[in-house]
Protein backbone atom coordinates (compact mmCIF):
# COMPACT_ATOMS: atom_id res chain seq x y z
CA UNK A 1 0.00 0.00 0.00
CA UNK A 2 1.21 3.46 -0.85
CA UNK A 3 1.55 6.05 1.89
CA UNK A 4 -1.70 7.92 2.31
CA UNK A 5 -3.66 5.16 0.64
CA UNK A 6 -4.58 3.09 3.67
CA UNK A 7 -6.67 3.47 6.82
CA UNK A 8 -3.78 2.80 9.18
CA UNK A 9 -3.39 -0.03 11.66
CA UNK A 10 -7.02 0.03 12.63
CA UNK A 11 -9.63 -1.50 14.89
CA UNK A 12 -12.73 -1.53 12.68
CA UNK A 13 -16.09 -2.26 14.30
CA UNK A 14 -18.77 -2.93 11.67
CA UNK A 15 -22.40 -3.57 12.59
CA UNK A 16 -24.74 -5.41 10.27
CA UNK A 17 -21.68 -7.06 8.74
CA UNK A 18 -23.16 -10.43 7.79
CA UNK A 19 -24.66 -9.44 4.46
CA UNK A 20 -25.35 -6.63 2.00
CA UNK A 21 -23.61 -3.31 2.40
CA UNK A 22 -22.05 -4.19 5.78
CA UNK A 23 -20.45 -7.31 4.35
CA UNK A 24 -19.07 -5.31 1.44
CA UNK A 25 -17.64 -2.69 3.82
CA UNK A 26 -15.85 -5.44 5.75
CA UNK A 27 -14.28 -6.84 2.58
CA UNK A 28 -13.17 -3.42 1.36
CA UNK A 29 -11.79 -2.28 4.72
CA UNK A 30 -9.84 -5.52 5.05
CA UNK A 31 -7.89 -4.50 1.94
CA UNK A 32 -7.26 -0.93 3.11
CA UNK A 33 -5.95 -1.47 6.64
CA UNK A 34 -2.36 -2.26 7.57
CA UNK A 35 -1.26 -5.73 8.71
CA UNK A 36 -2.06 -6.31 12.36
CA UNK A 37 -5.41 -4.53 12.10
CA UNK A 38 -8.56 -6.01 13.65
CA UNK A 39 -12.07 -6.25 12.22
CA UNK A 40 -14.85 -6.77 14.76
CA UNK A 41 -17.84 -7.97 12.74
CA UNK A 42 -21.27 -7.68 14.36
CA UNK A 43 -24.60 -9.18 13.28
CA UNK A 44 -27.44 -11.36 14.46
CA UNK A 45 -26.65 -14.12 11.95
CA UNK A 46 -23.79 -16.23 13.31
CA UNK A 47 -23.48 -18.54 10.30
CA UNK A 48 -23.13 -15.68 7.84
CA UNK A 49 -20.64 -13.89 10.09
CA UNK A 50 -18.46 -16.97 10.46
CA UNK A 51 -18.52 -17.55 6.69
CA UNK A 52 -17.26 -13.99 6.17
CA UNK A 53 -14.64 -14.47 8.90
CA UNK A 54 -13.35 -17.60 7.13
CA UNK A 55 -13.30 -15.81 3.77
CA UNK A 56 -11.27 -12.90 5.15
CA UNK A 57 -8.88 -15.24 6.97
CA UNK A 58 -8.08 -16.87 3.61
CA UNK A 59 -7.63 -13.53 1.84
CA UNK A 60 -4.34 -11.75 1.24
CA UNK A 61 -5.07 -9.45 4.21
CA UNK A 62 -5.70 -12.47 6.42
CA UNK A 63 -2.46 -14.10 5.38
CA UNK A 64 -0.44 -11.01 6.35
CA UNK A 65 -1.94 -10.61 9.80
CA UNK A 66 -5.48 -9.23 9.70
CA UNK A 67 -7.43 -10.43 12.75
CA UNK A 68 -11.17 -10.95 12.29
CA UNK A 69 -13.45 -11.28 15.32
CA UNK A 70 -17.17 -12.11 15.25
CA UNK A 71 -19.80 -10.91 17.70
CA UNK A 72 -23.22 -12.51 17.26
CA UNK A 73 -25.47 -9.96 18.92
CA UNK A 74 -28.83 -8.25 18.81
CA UNK A 75 -27.96 -4.58 19.18
CA UNK A 76 -31.52 -3.86 20.26
CA UNK A 77 -30.68 -5.57 23.57
CA UNK A 78 -28.28 -4.21 26.23
CA UNK A 79 -26.30 -7.46 26.48
CA UNK A 80 -25.71 -7.38 22.72
CA UNK A 81 -24.26 -3.90 22.91
CA UNK A 82 -22.11 -4.82 25.91
CA UNK A 83 -20.73 -7.84 24.03
CA UNK A 84 -19.56 -5.63 21.15
CA UNK A 85 -17.82 -3.17 23.45
CA UNK A 86 -16.18 -5.96 25.45
CA UNK A 87 -14.84 -7.74 22.35
CA UNK A 88 -13.59 -4.44 20.94
CA UNK A 89 -11.68 -3.68 24.13
CA UNK A 90 -10.21 -7.19 24.19
CA UNK A 91 -9.08 -6.80 20.57
CA UNK A 92 -7.35 -3.46 21.03
CA UNK A 93 -3.59 -3.20 21.35
CA UNK A 94 -1.28 -0.21 21.78
CA UNK A 95 0.12 -0.49 18.25
CA UNK A 96 -3.28 0.28 16.69
CA UNK A 97 -3.60 3.90 15.59
CA UNK A 98 -7.15 4.22 14.25
CA UNK A 99 -10.56 3.35 15.70
CA UNK A 100 -13.29 3.07 13.04
CA UNK A 101 -16.91 2.46 14.02
CA UNK A 102 -19.36 1.78 11.18
CA UNK A 103 -23.00 2.05 12.26
CA UNK A 104 -24.55 0.06 9.44
CA UNK A 105 -27.05 -2.26 11.18
CA UNK A 106 -30.62 -1.23 10.47
CA UNK A 107 -34.00 -2.67 9.58
CA UNK A 108 -36.52 -1.46 7.04
CA UNK A 109 -39.63 -1.76 9.14
CA UNK A 110 -43.10 -2.31 7.73
CA UNK A 111 -43.29 -0.32 4.47
CA UNK A 112 -46.81 -1.51 3.65
CA UNK A 113 -48.59 0.87 6.06
CA UNK A 114 -49.23 4.56 6.46
CA UNK A 115 -48.64 6.73 9.54
CA UNK A 116 -52.23 6.52 10.84
CA UNK A 117 -51.93 2.72 11.27
CA UNK A 118 -49.14 2.92 13.87
CA UNK A 119 -51.07 3.00 17.14
CA UNK A 120 -49.03 0.29 18.92
CA UNK A 121 -46.35 2.01 21.02
CA UNK A 122 -44.46 -1.22 21.67
CA UNK A 123 -44.09 -1.83 17.92
CA UNK A 124 -42.65 1.64 17.32
CA UNK A 125 -40.43 1.48 20.41
CA UNK A 126 -39.00 -1.84 19.24
CA UNK A 127 -38.13 -0.39 15.84
CA UNK A 128 -36.51 2.73 17.31
CA UNK A 129 -34.57 0.66 19.85
CA UNK A 130 -32.76 -1.25 17.13
CA UNK A 131 -32.41 1.57 14.62
CA UNK A 132 -31.80 4.65 16.78
CA UNK A 133 -31.17 3.90 20.45
CA UNK A 134 -28.66 1.11 19.84
CA UNK A 135 -26.66 3.25 17.42
CA UNK A 136 -26.44 6.14 19.89
CA UNK A 137 -25.57 3.93 22.86
CA UNK A 138 -23.01 1.83 20.97
CA UNK A 139 -21.28 4.94 19.65
CA UNK A 140 -21.20 6.53 23.11
CA UNK A 141 -19.87 3.32 24.66
CA UNK A 142 -17.10 2.95 22.07
CA UNK A 143 -16.05 6.59 22.50
CA UNK A 144 -15.85 6.09 26.27
CA UNK A 145 -13.92 2.84 25.85
CA UNK A 146 -11.42 4.50 23.49
CA UNK A 147 -11.02 8.14 24.58
CA UNK A 148 -9.10 10.69 22.54
CA UNK A 149 -5.34 10.39 23.03
CA UNK A 150 -2.22 11.42 21.09
CA UNK A 151 -1.55 9.23 18.07
CA UNK A 152 -5.03 7.71 17.94
CA UNK A 153 -7.44 8.67 15.17
CA UNK A 154 -11.13 8.00 15.69
CA UNK A 155 -13.72 7.85 12.92
CA UNK A 156 -17.45 7.21 13.26
CA UNK A 157 -19.51 6.42 10.16
CA UNK A 158 -23.30 6.35 10.02
CA UNK A 159 -24.83 4.62 7.02
CA UNK A 160 -27.73 6.90 6.23
CA UNK A 161 -30.16 7.42 3.36
CA UNK A 162 -32.01 9.97 1.30
CA UNK A 163 -34.87 8.93 3.61
CA UNK A 164 -33.14 10.88 6.39
CA UNK A 165 -33.81 14.08 4.44
CA UNK A 166 -36.93 13.41 2.39
CA UNK A 167 -40.33 11.91 3.29
CA UNK A 168 -41.56 8.81 1.44
CA UNK A 169 -45.14 7.62 1.70
CA UNK A 170 -45.54 4.39 3.76
CA UNK A 171 -41.90 4.49 4.92
CA UNK A 172 -42.55 6.37 8.17
CA UNK A 173 -40.49 4.09 10.45
CA UNK A 174 -37.50 3.98 8.10
CA UNK A 175 -37.53 7.72 7.38
CA UNK A 176 -37.93 8.57 11.06
CA UNK A 177 -35.14 6.24 12.14
CA UNK A 178 -32.73 7.51 9.50
CA UNK A 179 -33.51 11.16 10.27
CA UNK A 180 -33.04 10.68 14.01
CA UNK A 181 -29.80 8.75 13.53
CA UNK A 182 -28.34 11.36 11.24
CA UNK A 183 -29.04 14.11 13.74
CA UNK A 184 -27.26 12.12 16.46
CA UNK A 185 -24.07 12.16 14.41
CA UNK A 186 -24.41 15.79 13.40
CA UNK A 187 -24.63 16.72 17.08
CA UNK A 188 -21.69 14.42 17.84
CA UNK A 189 -19.55 16.21 15.25
CA UNK A 190 -20.33 19.53 16.94
CA UNK A 191 -19.47 18.18 20.41
CA UNK A 192 -16.29 16.28 19.48
CA UNK A 193 -14.10 18.34 17.14
CA UNK A 194 -11.25 15.80 17.34
CA UNK A 195 -13.54 13.08 16.01
CA UNK A 196 -14.15 12.42 12.31
CA UNK A 197 -17.88 11.87 11.75
CA UNK A 198 -19.44 10.91 8.43
CA UNK A 199 -23.08 10.39 7.43
CA UNK A 200 -22.80 8.38 4.21
CA UNK A 201 -25.80 7.71 2.00
CA UNK A 202 -24.94 4.76 -0.27
CA UNK A 203 -27.92 5.13 -2.59
CA UNK A 204 -30.79 2.72 -2.90
CA UNK A 205 -28.86 -0.39 -3.90
CA UNK A 206 -30.28 -3.05 -6.19
CA UNK A 207 -31.10 -5.13 -3.11
CA UNK A 208 -33.67 -2.50 -2.10
CA UNK A 209 -36.11 -3.61 -4.77
CA UNK A 210 -39.26 -1.80 -5.80
CA UNK A 211 -41.34 -4.76 -4.61
CA UNK A 212 -40.60 -3.72 -1.01
CA UNK A 213 -42.83 -0.71 -1.47
CA UNK A 214 -46.59 -1.12 -1.62
CA UNK A 215 -47.37 2.54 -2.24
CA UNK A 216 -47.73 2.91 -6.04
CA UNK A 217 -45.88 6.26 -6.11
CA UNK A 218 -42.84 4.81 -4.35
CA UNK A 219 -42.93 1.61 -6.39
CA UNK A 220 -42.87 3.66 -9.62
CA UNK A 221 -39.97 5.74 -8.29
CA UNK A 222 -37.88 2.60 -7.69
CA UNK A 223 -38.88 1.18 -11.06
CA UNK A 224 -37.82 4.38 -12.81
CA UNK A 225 -34.47 4.39 -10.98
CA UNK A 226 -33.88 0.80 -12.00
CA UNK A 227 -34.78 1.52 -15.64
CA UNK A 228 -32.41 4.51 -15.70
CA UNK A 229 -29.56 2.50 -14.20
CA UNK A 230 -29.54 4.56 -11.00
CA UNK A 231 -29.72 1.61 -8.61
CA UNK A 232 -26.19 0.77 -7.58
CA UNK A 233 -24.51 -2.40 -6.43
CA UNK A 234 -23.07 -2.54 -2.92
CA UNK A 235 -19.59 -2.77 -4.41
CA UNK A 236 -19.97 0.39 -6.52
CA UNK A 237 -21.27 2.36 -3.56
CA UNK A 238 -18.73 0.99 -1.10
CA UNK A 239 -15.82 1.87 -3.40
CA UNK A 240 -16.91 5.50 -3.24
CA UNK A 241 -17.19 5.37 0.54
CA UNK A 242 -13.63 4.02 0.79
CA UNK A 243 -12.36 6.88 -1.39
CA UNK A 244 -14.09 9.43 0.87
CA UNK A 245 -12.40 7.87 3.91
CA UNK A 246 -8.97 7.75 2.25
CA UNK A 247 -9.17 11.32 0.96
CA UNK A 248 -10.37 12.45 4.42
CA UNK A 249 -11.32 15.94 3.32
CA UNK A 250 -15.03 15.87 4.15
CA UNK A 251 -16.60 18.19 6.71
CA UNK A 252 -17.12 16.25 9.92
CA UNK A 253 -20.80 15.50 10.46
CA UNK A 254 -21.70 16.11 6.83
CA UNK A 255 -24.28 14.13 4.86
CA UNK A 256 -22.50 12.80 1.79
CA UNK A 257 -24.65 11.18 -0.85
CA UNK A 258 -23.10 8.84 -3.39
CA UNK A 259 -24.77 10.76 -6.22
CA UNK A 260 -22.87 13.90 -5.16
CA UNK A 261 -19.49 12.20 -5.58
Amino acid sequence: METGQDLGRALCIITGASRGFGQTIARNMSRLVKPGSVLVLVARSGDDLRALQAELAESEAGRVGLVVECVVADLGQPDGLEAVVRRSQESFSEDLDHIILVNNAASLGDVSRYVKSFTNMAEVDSYLSLNVTSSLCLTASILQAFPQCPGLRRTVINITSLCALQPFRSWVLYCTGKAAREMIFRVLAEEEPDLRVLNYSPGEERSLHSSLATDPTIRKSFSDMFAQGQLLTCEESCAKLMKVLLDDNYTSGAHIDIYDL
